[in-house]
């Protein structure tokens, strides 16, 4: 009887770290075939020793081929899977492999850009920037090292799931996991994204809608000359009690809107460079357009 061929987890995981340059020879014709194979190579040594076994594991690997690089890892997983049924005896031909492949890399595409580019990058982004704001050496440690955490992690369990479930992972495709993945990860993203505009995006409007004159002991009284330490203490003391600096309350449509609705504006601009986007206009169009809105309304004394 002959011994069952099966591949190792250090063949395994050689096979995951090729496939981080799985779009290292990416082409118009066959999109991401060659670093597919690349990919492979480890685990087809394994199950195919003869070079023409060899060969023809290596030609079947090197049709079309196209997906999120980072949802490619299950279906490298079930591929190892198949691929070593074959080399057992198992009646699989060409076909079957190659319509797995492609049964797959179609649906798990649409969930990789909301997932990686659309949520866990920009969260970490986001972090990492507010960390960098305020001052912290850490900031781009945090964002390398927590995304490579995340994404070798990610290539690592799901290839290993692809490996076990074997062929049998498609039958979750047709099924709703794929989008409701795809809309959570969605959600969350714009939750996160809607938080940040109010963090990030800071405009000011100084224009003066009224100026009240206070009454007497509602606004600090400063002596004339030199403060010495009991007329300090006083100062501080009515400061910190809320009484105003100056002898006349001014309010502007900034003191307002933040009464209002904190934020407002800068989500009204928001929206506007979304529907702005939704309309095609060219990002650096837009960008050139908040610098010059931005100058001439300080100009003017809107913002």
């Amino acid at each position: 009887m002959t011994e069952k061929i099966s591949l190792t987890k250090s063949e395994r995981r050689k096979v995951m770290w090729r496939s981080q340059l799985l779009q290292g020879s990416w082409n118009y014709e066959r999109m991401q075939n060659g670093g597919w194979v690349y990919s492979l190579i480890p685990a087809l040594k394994k199950l195919y020793p003869g070079q023409e076994e060899s060969k023809a594991a290596l030609q079947r690997h090197l049709e079309f081929f196209n997906t999120h690089p980072y949802v490619a890892a299950p279906i490298l997983g079930v591929t190892l899977a198949l691929e070593e049924e074959r080399a057992n005896g198992a009646p699989i031909d060409d076909a079957a492999i190659q319509g797995v492949k492609v049964g797959m890399m179609g649906p798990l595409a649409g969930i990789g850009d909301p997932v990686f580019w659309f949520t866990v990058r920009p969260i970490l982004g986001a972090i990492a920037a507010s960390l960098a704001t305020g001052g912290s050496i850490i900031a781009p440690l945090f964002f390398f090292i927590a995304w490579n955490l995340i994404r070798i992690s990610f290539l690592w369990y799901t290839q290993e799931l692809g490996y076990r479930q074997g062929s049998e992972i498609t039958s979750d495709l047709s099924g709703g996991l794929l989008q409701t993945i795809t809309k959570g990860a969605s959600i969350l993203g714009m939750f996160v994204m809607g938080i940040l505009v109010q963090r990030w995006t800071s405009i000011n409007f100084p224009m003066v809608i009224s100026r009240v004159k206070l009454a007497e002991g509602a606004y600090v009284k400063f002596p004339e000359g030199s403060v010495n330490g009991p007329e300090l203490q006083r100062i501080l003391g009515e400061l910190a009690s809320g009484v105003s600096l100056t002898p006349e309350k001014v309010t502007t449509l900034q003191d307002n809107l933040n009464q209002l609705i904190p934020g407002f504006a800068a989500l009204v601009l928001t929206f506007v460079c979304m529907w702005l986007l939704k309309r095609k206009v060219n990002p650096i169009l837009i960008i050139f357009g908040l610098f010059a809105l931005g100058i001439v309304g300080h100009a003017v004394g809107i913002f």
